[in-house]
């Protein structure tokens, strides 16, 4: 066991976490099957929510993170399945999501067969984090018109009241959230003095963690944008379930203003977060296929009068709580990573891509990072955690902030010396300070309507040269090939079309393959200009013309 690195990660923790890991492990819940309280009236309408993609293929076929499994051949429980498929297999999504209603007779078997096949209390149905999705899910798929059993609702008490024991106090972050967000669901569906203790608990928790876990500018503090469109739809949700089913004199009503106005911040923040296409950009954990497109978010806020700000056509929009900037000039817009890699005590969703960028032109995105495609903790995980992974600069084989396993981080990069105007933005970060010579990252973007220029410096604390070679690594989006059009020059075509051209004006440069990851799961093969910095600097212009048929 390195146990440097353990201490470098663990140093960080909160004592709530260790507290609640020792009682997490310790505790013995007890089982409460009671028949469920009665349920409340609603005082309010209710508004379709946010559609995710369907994932059931049949009426015992699922499609998790790009695998399909038949769940007569591998149950609920396979120990031979990934525990976060396994985990989807019992979040119920599909009730809610894309042309649901034809599929209608499918849900109610598989409910049947879930209650029939995960006894109270035991296996993956039961662990806090998919069980609290769950009473989510079944409760937005009852308050949508689904009229539910008896057995259902005696179940979905049963479930809540066994939350109430296995709160998530040793992860904090979106699961401690989401285990929130299922109280308020079960305190305000059921009515009476159990449901209200439900309630009460999950606002308690909602009052300290909203501060907490969206920042001033609307971004989610673990700063993925895929957790974020996740966290703006439990915002959305909240604020739909407060509405519809709280009446005036409840506590929850009181909440309101706060969920409403942290929605419009965050939609804003999403705005300027998402490709002129569609996808979102990938920095940390990002893939697309597991939140709510943006489209479907955006209708959603709409349903319910949450507005936000426009995102800037042309100049900057600094998001400076979070730590990334978005620079727009004439048909590109370019996405900058300044921000530190995560909350100290949560750096789970964390990639070694500080510096890194993302860019699109013409509304064709064109330099992305590498994104996810798996968790756990194999090598690819390692591989797409990684800084070669990202539009960064890696020095040697060393990952700018220290990944590890699936969700660790020991060392971290911190981003210094940052400013942002409409046409540059420059940053820092000392993820490679505790080598010998101390060496600092530095990156200049300069902008204008028909080009970036990006310049790289590394250079340690002393003149001489840096003991391992450093390289600036520029991802294409899939589809996208480089081709030689002389000395340090590429063109970036695709489909016999030049979209940019890309120079490089100090460095030397070659093309490496790379696969990348559009969804958990799916692959594409892309390709990488590779730049090696010369004597610790490196620039880069790339160039499109005013038009795309140019």
């Amino acid at each position: 066991m390195n146990l440097g690195r353990l201490w470098r990660t663990v140093r960080w923790l909160k004592v709530r976490q260790i507290a609640g890991r020792l009682r997490f492990r310790l505790q013995r819940p007890r089982l409460d099957l009671r028949p469920a309280p009665g349920r409340r009236r609603p005082s309010g309408p209710w508004h379709h929510p946010a559609e995710r993609e369907a994932s059931l293929t049949g009426p015992a076929g699922m499609r998790f993170l790009g695998v399909e499994q038949d769940l007569a051949v591998i149950g609920w429980d396979a120990p031979d399945v990934p525990l976060l498929w396994r985990y989807n297999q019992h979040y119920f999504d599909d009730l809610n999501a894309s042309d649901a209603a034809a599929r209608s007779a499918w849900h109610q078997a598989l409910v049947q067969r879930w209650l029939a096949d995960n006894p109270p209390g035991r296996g993956t149905a039961w662990a806090p984090y998919p069980l609290s999705l769950r009473v989510v899910n079944w409760i937005k798929w009852f308050l949508g018109g689904q009229t539910p059993q008896a057995t259902w609702l005696d179940s979905l008490a049963a479930q809540a009241r066994w939350l109430t024991q296995r709160l998530e106090w040793h992860l904090l972050g979106n699961h401690l959230f989401i285990n929130a967000k299922a109280l308020v669901f079960a305190g305000l569906y059921f009515q009476g003095e159990e449901a209200d203790t439900w309630l009460a608990k999950g606002l308690a928790i909602l009052q300290q963690e909203l501060p907490e876990q969206f920042l001033p500018d609307g971004g989610q503090f673990e700063r993925s944008p895929m957790y974020h469109a996740l966290g703006l739809e439990d915002l959305l949700d909240l604020v739909q379930v407060v509405e519809h089913l709280a009446p005036a004199a409840s506590p929850a009503r009181a909440l309101l203003p706060d969920l409403r106005a942290r929605a419009s911040r965050a939609l804003h923040w999403l705005r300027c977060m998402v490709h002129p296409a569609g996808a979102l950009v990938r920095f940390n954990d990002s893939a697309d296929g597991i939140a709510p497109s943006t489209a479907e978010l955006e209708r959603y806020a709409q349903a319910l009068g949450i507005a936000a700000d426009p995102v800037p056509a042309q100049g900057a929009a600094h998001l400076r709580d979070t730590g990334y900037a978005r620079l727009s000039q004439g048909p590109a817009v370019a996405f900058l990573d300044l921000a530190r890699v995560g909350p100290d005590y949560l750096p789970g969703h964390a990639h070694a891509d500080t510096l890194s960028f993302e860019l699109s032109v013409h509304g064709q995105a064109l330099l992305v990072n590498r994104g996810t495609s798996v968790y756990g903790t194999g090598t690819r995980r390692l591989l797409e955690r990684g800084t070669a992974a990202h539009n960064t600069v890696q020095l040697g084989e060393w990952n700018s902030s220290e990944v590890w396993s699936g969700f660790r981080v020991g060392r971290r990069a911190r981003p210094r010396d940052v400013s942002v105007s409409d046409t540059e933005a420059r940053g820092a970060h000392d993820g490679y300070s505790h080598l010998r010579q101390r060496p600092m990252h530095r990156r200049h973007w300069q902008m204008d309507a028909a080009s970036l220029r990006v310049d790289d410096e590394l250079l340690g604390s002393s003149s001489q040269p840096l003991a391992e070679p450093a390289t600036a690594r520029f991802h294409l989006h899939p589809g996208l090939a480089l081709v030689p059009a002389g000395p340090g020059r590429w063109h970036v075509v695709a489909d016999n079309r030049t979209l940019a051209t890309a120079e490089v004006l100090l460095g030397t440069a070659h093309v490496e393959p790379w696969d990348q990851a559009r969804r958990f799961g799916q692959l594409q093969a892309a390709q990488t200009l590779a730049v090696t910095l010369d004597q610790g600097r490196s620039a880069v212009r790339w160039h499109w013309p005013a038009s795309p048929d140019a």
